[in-house]
């Protein structure tokens, strides 16, 4: 089974390079599922029902999400109605939504679970104690690919070699810089430490470097605003065993 992964969509620019890229992706890898991230994918972050709509309509089967994911209250009937939205499982119990859903294919059935990340982030549920929950409830799927939605590096590493050769696939997500650290863990779980983001390559993590460095500068508040400009959608292509939940290939890519 073959998985494309895609990093952070960033607003309005982000999704419309999705749109634009996605179909020849298809073509060119014939991945079985496409997972993004959406937690970006509002203009001025957030979800909104339009930008679900957008990445659903362009291809996406499962949007995975992260801190952001309840800024937009709009979004949150569709949380707790639809099965294609993943938000993560270590919020609080009152969240709506899910942490984990089961992805039927047509000859497979893939479990994807979210996670945040607690080093640098807010205090929520350990998500080492959490993963360990949820393993036990994925209705027998073989294939589990986790999402952790992370700051840290070394937690994320931590979280890879925590589910090697209980997950299929550990991929982080938010800080929308790609890494080059893809790999097959010992014990068959494919691994990258961020799958990076898809929204202007010549910006900070999306927005326009301005305000960003004005942020940096003064600490003040500051509205940040998407960059509009060359877009580059980052991710990964994997190879699931579908007998052994392995992962027996992972490629990085980059679609300007």
């Amino acid at each position: 089974m073959r998985v494309l992964m895609i990093g952070d969509v960033v607003g309005q620019a982000g999704c419309a390079h999705l749109s634009r890229v996605l179909p020849m992706l298809r073509r060119t890898y014939a991945p079985d599922v496409v997972i993004a991230n959406g937690e970006n994918a509002a203009e001025g972050n957030g979800l909104l029902p339009a930008s679900a709509r957008q990445l659903r309509e362009s291809g996406v089967d499962i949007i995975t999400s992260g801190n952001h994911i309840l800024r937009r209250k709009e979004i949150y009937d569709i949380l707790e109605d639809e099965d294609y939205i993943v938000r993560p499982a270590n919020l609080h119990s009152s969240a709506p939504g899910r942490g984990l859903v089961i992805y039927e294919g047509l000859k497979f059935r893939l479990c994807v679970i979210n996670l945040l990340g607690t080093a640098f982030m807010d205090p929520l549920d350990n998500p080492f104690d959490t993963i360990d929950r949820l393993m036990e409830q994925t209705d027998g799927c073989k294939m589990v690919i986790v999402d952790f939605h992370a700051e840290a590096t070394a937690e994320k590493l931590c979280m890879g070699f925590y589910l090697d050769g209980r997950a299929s696939l550990v991929v982080g997500t938010h800080t929308h810089v790609q890494t080059a650290d893809e790999r097959i863990l010992p014990g068959g779980t494919g691994y990258i430490t961020d799958l990076g983001m898809c929204g202007c390559f010549n910006s900070v993590l999306g927005v326009k470097p301005a305000g960003a460095i004005r942020r940096m500068r003064t600490h003040l508040p500051t509205r940040f605003e998407n960059d509009p400009g060359e877009q580059c959608l980052s991710g990964i292509i994997a190879d699931l065993d579908e007998k052994t939940g392995k992962t027996t290939h992972i490629e990085r890519i980059n679609i300007f």
